[in-house]
């Protein structure tokens, strides 16, 4: 039998203020495997997710829009995807229906804060950022299912 040691909090919220936990318990070694686990694994496939995602959405932004003199945009346009599969990474395992219409909810926005910084000039890269985010969210559910 597992046993767990989990006391109650004080209140005292040093634990956000200094970073560290107060009561001697289990509960850090928990949230540490927890990481861990999810730093080795589904969050890794989400950020590569992103990042492959983000160099299609280069090549299609570039094709549109030309590649010279935009260079900034792209490369703001690639760190947008990235953040989406870092995002959704970190999120916890749902149900198939769930996880699929969080990662558009995810895509859409961070794909709006994307498309309001740019003054709304490609609504096409803001609709993708939806896709986006339910490819990155399928993904991860894909990965969850090999743990």
């Amino acid at each position: 039998m597992i046993s767990i040691n989990i006391n109650y909090c004080k209140g005292c919220e040093l634990c956000l203020r200094q970073g560290n936990y107060v009561i001697e318990d289990d509960v850090q070694k928990i949230i540490n495997e927890r990481v861990d686990i999810m730093l080795k694994s589904r969050l890794k496939f989400t950020i590569i997710t992103g990042a492959i995602l983000g160099l299609v959405c280069i090549i299609g932004a570039g094709i549109r829009m030309g590649f010279v003199g935009n260079m900034i945009y792209l490369f703001a346009l690639w760190y947008n995807r990235l953040l989406m599969g870092i995002l959704i990474g970190l999120t916890d395992p749902l149900p198939k229906m769930k996880a699929i219409f969080r990662g558009a909810l995810l895509g859409l926005l961070v794909s709006l804060a994307f498309y309001l910084s740019t003054g709304f000039s490609d609504i096409v890269t803001f609709l993708v950022g939806i896709v986006y985010g339910v490819i990155i969210a399928f993904v991860a559910m894909k990965y969850d299912k090999e743990l």
